[in-house]
């Protein structure tokens, strides 16, 4: 099929090389020339496992193709693929301009029965809204499709590959039988294809988005809570996590949910509910909970060293929003380093992937680098664990208590055993559960 997809951003370059790695002959349109520049030449702008070999396959296969002009694309599509950012305004609604944009530009290039499919993340009836910006400016048919995505970053290329499900609302046969032949090659392992309405399709992505933060923000809570009372929240998730009507996943204390997804979605989907006279007052919770979550390090670390940290310096261990990616977008490490700084403390850093991109979007020279994790532990005051990358797991303890000035861990995603980090003579604080170590028991 030819296919075109509209924005190569994280979820564009996903769906473009996986639907050309199916034998589609796919063209991927950008404003951005250097961007596309780069990708022709096969070097990928975003850091995800497995899309470079599937990028430059495709490429090379003649299946797969970048341009400026998204024009040329959409003339000869019979599946258009809107992929544009949908960032958050000011009041937290997802802003439309490029998704208004893309459609407008659709609506006076696109070829007969063409179906028209929206992936960007965007509040019910946003579909109805570029149906009509659609047909403002042509008379040919088209058909309507809201196939929400559901890719985590650090395994999309699987989450695409090898679907737990496909959502898609259609509301005309034609457009089913499109979809069905495009996600036919992802779902031959009995995954389901679920078809249904177009609003509900829009609603599925905020609601999945919506309950998976709650959960977040829920664990988190009790995290609290068991600090206080002397519980333990791995074994209170252990516990409740084996029951199937609960299940395992996003039961993880830590230190908030970042990311381009919860953050943003939590909040268009409150402030699109309240347009329609609905006051979702759970999730207006689980996002305040989210906010004081990131600070939960740095309460701790006031409550250890007091709130002047001048002169104190931090090794802090993971700067993307979780492992297997660069983004830092709404990481709550970015929270730690300023509430940090701001209190007069000193900052050395270490992420597999995301130095470069912190130093470029984010921190800039603000805080220091490390080439390697023990290299941000030379002096520093205690050692911060904000990203549970799997190569800080089972570090050196040896040489991390001998580059330490003083053997202090902040745990803030639960990565070590609190027993074995007393035995080992360290002070370990982590989140929900009882801090160890002699001053910590003092």
């Amino acid at each position: 099929m030819e296919v075109t997809v509209i924005g190569t951003g994280y979820v564009g370059l996903v769906v473009g090389s996986c639907l050309a790695g199916a034998g589609n002959r796919v063209t991927c349109a950008d404003v951005d020339r250097e961007i596309v520049r780069k990708l022709n030449s096969g070097d990928v702008p975003i850091y995800e496992p497995g899309i470079e070999p599937l990028i430059s396959e495709n490429l090379a296969a003649g299946r797969l193709r970048f341009t400026t002009d998204p024009v040329e694309g959409i003339r000869t599509a019979e599946a258009i693929f809107v992929a544009v950012g949908t960032p958050p305004g000011e009041d937290g609604d997802a802003d439309l301009d490029f998704v208004r944009a893309a459609a407008g530009m659709i609506g006076e290039h696109l070829r007969p029965h063409a179906v028209v499919v929206m992936k960007s993340t965007v509040p019910v009836g946003t579909s109805e809204i570029v149906r009509a910006e659609i047909a403002r400016r042509t008379e040919a048919p088209f058909h309507m499709c809201s196939n929400p995505e559901f890719l985590k970053e650090g395994d999309a290329v699987g989450d695409f590959m090898y679907p737990d499900r496909v959502v898609c609302g259609v509301d005309t046969d034609y457009a089913r039988s499109r979809m069905e032949e495009l996600y036919g090659p992802f779902i031959r392992s009995a995954n389901p294809l679920i078809f249904m309405d177009i609003a509900s399709a829009e609603l599925t992505k905020y609601a999945a988005n919506a309950m998976l933060a709650a959960r977040i923000s829920l664990m988190n809570q009790f995290a609290e809570l068991c600090e206080r009372t002397g519980a333990d929240i791995e074994h209170v998730r252990r516990g409740i996590g084996t029951d199937p009507r609960i299940g395992p996943a996003f039961l993880y204390a830590g230190t908030g949910y970042g990311g381009s997804c919860l953050p943003k979605d939590v909040q268009a989907i409150i402030r699109s509910a309240a347009e329609y006279d609905v006051d979702l007052t759970v999730l207006g919770a689980v996002n305040d909970a989210n906010d004081r979550q990131k600070t939960v390090l740095v309460r701790k670390i006031r409550q250890r060293f007091g709130d002047d940290l001048s002169g104190l310096r931090f090794a802090l261990w993971g700067l993307a929003f979780k492992p297997r990616t660069d983004d830092m977008r709404a990481a709550p490490s970015r929270v730690i380093v300023e509430a940090l700084q701001e209190r007069g403390a000193s900052v050395v850093a270490h992420d597999p992937v995301a130095m470069d991109h912190a130093r470029e979007f984010y921190l800039g020279d603000q805080i220091e680098y490390g080439a390697d994790e023990y290299e941000t532990l030379n002096g520093a005051d205690a050692l911060i664990v904000a990203t549970e990358w799997l190569q800080y797991r089972r570090p050196d303890w040896t040489a991390v208590a001998d580059r330490l000035a003083r053997p202090i861990v902040f745990d803030g995603r639960n990565v070590f055993d609190p027993e074995h980090m007393a035995s080992l003579g360290f002070e370990h604080y982590s989140i929900g559960r009882s801090p160890v170590g002699p001053q910590a028991a003092a």
